[in-house]
């Protein structure tokens, strides 16, 4: 199911409209500094798309641990741990996208 979830997070972060990158120049205030310097931010998709990989990961190592210590490769204090580390980043998750989604519903019920 994990799979699933990676193959869907990576078709979102090809699409051409949400690949932009965004540079933002800083002049500096110091005469003896010279010149301006770019800094390039990831973009709001790509941002997204870093934190849901993340989270897909830890879950996957989550579920590797159990599965390694039912077989009796990990202690328990290890399955312990990823464990409860994947479920706190799926509660992370489900937060996240309950408020994208109410964000969602108040901007529909607005009357243009």
């Amino acid at each position: 199911m994990i799979n699933e979830i990676s193959a869907l997070s990576s078709a979102s972060s090809t699409d051409g409209l949400l690949k932009t990158t965004s540079t933002t120049r800083y002049s500096a205030s110091a005469p003896d500094m010279g010149g301006t310097a770019e800094v390039s931010a990831p973009s709001f998709s790509e941002a997204v798309s870093q934190v849901s990989n993340d989270a897909i990961e830890k879950i996957k190592h989550g579920e590797a641990a159990a599965i390694a210590g039912v077989d009796g490769q990990a202690s328990a204090q290890q399955v312990v741990e990823a464990v409860l580390a994947a479920e706190s980043t799926l509660q992370t998750a489900i937060a996240i996208r309950d408020k994208v989604v109410s964000a969602y519903q108040e901007i529909s019920r607005m009357s243009i």
